[in-house]
């Protein structure tokens, strides 16, 4: 049934009491168990003094967010900052956009060469070389093909250490900066190839390739936005800005800042990223602290990838691009066709390989091709392992029987069953099935941001040991957050799409005749998750 099936006030109210009251119950394990092992043998290395203000020590046992955030945080701002003053400085003196975006390729060739050394640039350059003569061909399958073998040997020996070689110097960021860099240019470099191969007349330069690489804000974290999107905003002749524009950037600024003060601030509290390290404590902790550390790692993971590209969408933003949007966060998450933590690389995979293998994506044959080309590639990105196979292989098993399951109740005599049934009903049918749905993609993704043995302690846990009295519970609770998002969902829907007001009748002449109107609002249709985009 429709988006738009509203449920009744006091229904949502009890749904609100549930969740909060819910998260609250299992953070409070979390508390109590992170204050009474602080000084664990094995939290030694990861929790570290913290706050001079708690007088609590603070979990730091991820190094992405410690490197952004703490190490290497000078750094990155002062690299930021001088290309925006850089770039402010451009913006004074030259007027045409591609005078623009030439400014910015020297100012990010300048900053790779002084961080990473001549050898490092050469050896991009190289690939950039080599991937755009392969582009001329204007071939595919070819560019896939030289794509993909040159990724691959960022992810296997001897050809790693052979290539990290190039990089002159010995500093605690140096195998950061590689790995992303290279990793990052190479899918950039697709990008432009089969742009390239979709350019009907000639052939993009091999300088529109450098400005679009050596863009200092995404060329080493990202995120990936594609080529065609790229090309046409950084050369973008009218800079002219909206009205509230740039109030607009200035918040976004200062939420980030505030999401980092509020993660730091619950490091201090809450050890969700240590604690699953140690699979002693976790054997002695309650059901529902396990259940809710699970989700709670989830759910840092998008904050933190929400954060880190909100820094660099920020600065973006001030050069007049329109950067990919953040990752939708696990907690308004119900169905795989949404699941993803980077929106770059989600849709450079739907525009260059899910989309296009699988076409409307109305056949077992096409759609099983798409997603296995795309799952392929992306265990080729996060480099091959155990884990990453483990994890590509759950996801991509859901994503497809999400879709057939949804394409199998359309089917009769579901759907007469269905359409019987109020729009408010429907709703709650479905978020019974969806909520079955959020536990499945909280343990298939847990696999990768954590271990295999916490996503099967978790499993046990929750289904096993934990069962009815642990099962039942949080079932109920993510069945009312599954409301909640539904909820969510539906005022969107509302806001972006709302029904047409039919215009008021005219005044009837003194002998008028029957006039029948006619209601002029759409209906709206059954949400098919085959037209979501996948990762």
């Amino acid at each position: 049934m429709g988006i738009k099936a509203a449920l009744p006030r006091y229904e949502l109210y009890f749904y609100n009491t549930v969740v909060y009251l819910g998260l609250l119950w299992a953070a409070s394990w979390i508390f109590d168990v992170s204050s009474s092992n602080a000084n664990r043998k094995t939290f030694k290395s990861s929790v570290t003094p913290g706050w001079y203000y708690f007088g609590r020590r603070m979990d730091t046992a991820d190094f992405e967010w410690v490197m952004w955030f703490s190490t290497f945080r000078d750094h990155i701002l002062f690299a930021l900052s001088g290309h925006v003053i850089f770039a402010k400085i451009c913006s004074i003196y030259l007027v045409m956009g591609g005078d623009r975006s030439l400014m910015y390729l020297c100012y990010g060739t300048l900053a790779v060469l002084v961080t990473m050394g001549w050898t490092y640039t050469t050896l991009i350059l190289s690939h950039c070389v080599l991937l755009y003569s392969i582009s001329l061909v204007k071939l595919r399958w070819l560019c896939f093909l030289a794509g993909l073998t040159t990724l691959s040997t960022f992810k296997m020996e001897p050809f790693i250490s052979w290539q990290a070689g190039f990089v002159t110097g010995d500093f605690e960021l140096r195998s950061v900066l590689f790995y992303g860099g290279c990793g990052f240019t190479i899918m950039r470099c697709m990008s432009f190839a089969l742009e390239n191969c979709e350019k009907k007349e000639g052939n993009y330069s091999i300088l529109e390739l450098l400005k679009y690489n050596f863009y200092l804000p995404y060329f080493y974290f990202g995120p990936i936005m594609t080529f065609d999107k790229f090309y046409a905003q950084a050369n973008k002749a009218d800079l002219t800005r909206q009205e509230g524009a740039i109030w607009n950037i200035s918040l976004q600024g200062l939420i980030h800042l505030g999401a980092i003060l509020t993660v730091d601030i619950l490091f201090h509290f809450l050890y969700i990223l240590s604690i699953p390290t140690d699979m002693k404590l976790l054997k002695h902790m309650s059901d529902w602290a396990v259940v809710g550390l699970a989700y709670c790692n989830l759910v840092y993971d998008w904050v933190k990838a929400a954060v880190m590209f909100g820094v660099i969408n920020t600065v973006s933003r001030l050069d007049h691009l329109d950067p990919p949007q953040p990752p939708k966060c696990i907690t308004m998450l119900y169905v795989f066709s949404e699941t993803h933590f980077d929106r770059g690389i989600n849709d450079w995979l739907c525009k260059y390989v899910y989309n296009y293998l699988g076409g409307k994506h109305d056949t077992v044959w096409d759609e099983a091709i798409a997603t296995l080309c795309t799952f392929g590639i992306t265990v080729l990105w996060l480099g091959p392992c155990q884990v990453v196979f483990i994890w590509a292989f759950f996801n991509c098993f859901g994503l497809n029987f999400e879709l057939w399951t949804a394409k199998f109740v359309c089917m009769e005599p579901f759907a007469s069953v269905e359409m019987a049934m109020s729009p408010a009903m429907s709703r709650r049918i479905r978020a019974v099935f969806n909520t079955f749905n959020f536990w499945t993609i909280v343990l298939y993704n847990i696999i990768a941001l954590n271990s295999l043995e916490f996503t099967k302690l978790v499993a046990r846990r929750l289904l096993l040991k934990g069962f009815p009295i642990t099962t039942i519970t949080v079932f109920i609770v993510t069945y009312c957050l599954v409301q909640l998002i539904k909820e969510r969902e539906r005022r969107q829907a509302l806001i972006d799409d709302p029904d047409p007001i039919p215009p008021p009748a005219p005044v009837p002449p003194p002998a008028p005749a029957p006039t029948t109107v006619t209601s002029t609002a759409p209906i709206q249709p059954v949400v098919d998750p085959s037209k979501e985009k996948a990762e």
